[in-house]
C-alpha cells in the first residue's frame, strides 16, 4: 500500500506550506487524483484520517477532499482522444496501439482550506 507514502508527502508539503504563511489550523485539503493513478482512494482516505491526527498538530481533524480526474488517452494514428479505464491502450476508433495517456494519472494538491 503506497498511499500512505504519498498522504505523508502531501501532509509533509501542506504543514510546509501552512508553516510559511504562518497558518495556525488547516481545515480542509482538496486533492485532484487521477484515476488510473494506482491510487485507491478508499485507502487513501482511511491514511489520511490516521496521519493527519497523528503527524501534524496543524493539520489535526483535517478533511480530505478527493475530486477524480478521468483517464483519457490520445492515439497518435488517428488521434482521437478516448477513456483510459473504459478502453485501454488499444485505440477504439481504429484498433492502434499507438497511444499515450493525456491526463488520469496525476495527484495534485488543488486547494488549501485554513482557519
Amino acid at each position: 500500500m503506497h498511499e500512505l507514502g504519498v498522504v505523508f508527502h502531501i501532509i509533509k508539503k501542506v504543514d510546509k506550506i501552512a508553516s510559511e504563511n504562518k497558518v495556525e489550523h488547516v481545515n480542509s485539503v482538496t486533492l485532484e487524483i487521477g484515476e488510473v493513478s494506482m491510487i485507491v482512494p478508499s485507502y487513501f482516505e482511511d491514511c489520511w484520517k490516521w496521519a493527519v491526527d497523528n503527524r501534524s498538530e496543524r493539520m489535526k481533524g483535517c478533511k480530505l477532499i478527493i475530486n477524480i480526474i478521468k483517464g483519457v488517452t490520445k492515439c497518435e494514428n488517428c488521434n482521437a482522444e478516448y477513456s483510459t479505464v473504459e478502453h485501454g491502450k488499444i485505440c477504439p476508433h481504429c484498433g492502434s496501439d499507438k497511444t499515450f495517456l493525456i491526463r488520469g494519472n496525476e495527484v495534485m494538491i488543488k486547494e488549501i482550506e485554513v482557519f
